[in-house]
């Protein structure tokens, strides 16, 4: 899956857009996704000067990200009329600096999906190396029933 299906798939734009493609896809079971890490990453003007590391959290991101699309593709959803939500993190562990040049593999594996609930264990690696890793609980939800409940509070 290129860019151009992402985009379609995911609501993320740059900046905040943190998967480049999909190379595996079984839905329902698994994804394995990359993103490719560059210097010209905004986020390294501050994440730290002269010794640049992409933030965790952005990390836990990407993999967020690949669990909606996971998700998307799995129940043949319209992503113009759905969005997927983040609902927690668990046992999250970060273990390797992600750097400028880096190709973050981002592997997502589902534990379990009931309903519109996924729970996915991701997988973060840089060459063979695991860097980050945690347990993901998403939610899917209809963009007109989301709408709704906003101007309703």
């Amino acid at each position: 899956m290129d860019i151009g299906e992402i985009l379609n798939l995911l609501p993320h734009r740059y900046p905040f857009l943190l998967v480049d493609r999909v190379v595996e896809i079984i839905p329902g079971q698994k994804l394995t996704a990359y993103k490719n890490v560059t210097i010209n990453e905004p986020f390294f003007n501050g994440h730290f000067p002269g010794h640049p590391v992409m933030p965790g959290v952005l990390i836990l991101e990407a993999l967020a990200q690949a669990t909606a699309i996971l998700a998307y593709k799995s129940e043949n959803m319209d992503p113009s009329r759905k969005l997927t939500y983040l609902m927690g993190v668990d046992g999250a562990r970060f273990r390797k600096p992600v750097l400028p040049g880096d190709r973050l593999q981002l592997e997502i594996e589902v534990v379990r999906h009931k309903g519109a609930v996924w729970k996915t264990k991701g997988l973060a690696t840089v060459d063979g190396a695991r860097v980050a890793e945690g347990e993901f609980l998403a939610t899917v939800v209809d963009k007109d029933a989301d709408a709704a409940e906003s101007a309703a509070s």
